[in-house]
């Protein structure tokens, strides 16, 4: 008598191997399989909107510019504001490059090729990089959004204007061809999530430097406020 949920030895290969393949199902995972569709799908509405191709494709490789006038811009209001603003508004170039190098670990293990590879005749604006330019997730995103977070905690209105671009710049790396949809969406989280927690851990330990320095030659530079005369 065999007891309910007792697999007999006979079936034992075959149940070894259906782990086996479900394993490597999960191992190997298309991930065109994810959103491919999505990709097509918005590679075609970039065929049929040839109006908005330029502007798409300019933002999408050197929109990342904009965010460094947003960075200038929350400096100059921080100068307005305590130290500690201004320790979060120094903080933003630090998250970026810290957000960069966080993401290109995760891509390194991820590996995840190019949608270019897997869509080879899908229409593209941006050029297919090399086969080792991984994917998943979306320099460009976490960067972007990494600073928006950043710049959030400097100046509330500053830091919406930033996620508003960032947001544009996440899709126009899927309108270009050069990302799957859950790249993009991969890379907000991975940008917010390391920006939020890199920008507070910086102003937490510069704002004392930044107070210190305001007293000497670098006054001008960190504050707008007078000196206070003893």
């Amino acid at each position: 008598m065999i007891c309910p949920g007792t697999v007999r030895g006979d079936e034992r290969p075959h149940l070894d191997r259906e782990i086996e393949d479900m394993t490597s199902d999960i191992l190997s995972l298309d991930p065109a399989g994810i959103d491919g569709s999505w990709y097509v799908d918005t590679t075609r509405f970039a065929r049929d909107t040839s109006w908005l191709n330029t502007p798409m494709t300019v933002y999408s490789g050197v929109g990342v510019g904009l965010f460094v006038v947003f960075m200038v811009i929350g400096w100059w209001l921080a100068r307005r504001r305590d130290a500690s603003v201004m320790a979060a508004a120094l903080a933003v170039p630090f998250v970026a490059v810290i957000a960069y190098v966080v993401n290109d670990a995760i891509k390194l293990i991820i590996s995840e090729r190019r949608p270019c590879y897997r869509f080879p005749s899908a229409f593209l604006l941006e050029k297919c990089p090399a086969p080792d330019d991984y994917s998943f997730p979306s320099n460009h995103t976490v960067v972007v959004f990494a600073m928006a977070v950043a710049l959030l905690v400097v100046n509330r209105r500053l830091g919406i204007w930033a996620f508003v671009a960032a947001t544009i710049m996440g899709i126009s790396r899927v309108y270009v061809g050069a990302h799957y949809p859950h790249d993009v969406l991969a890379g907000a989280i991975v940008g917010v999530v390391v920006g939020y927690f890199t920008a507070i851990l910086l102003r937490r330990y510069v704002t004392p430097l930044v107070n210190r320095l305001s007293d000497g030659p670098l006054r001008p530079v960190l504050t707008a406020a007078a000196p206070v005369h003893t």
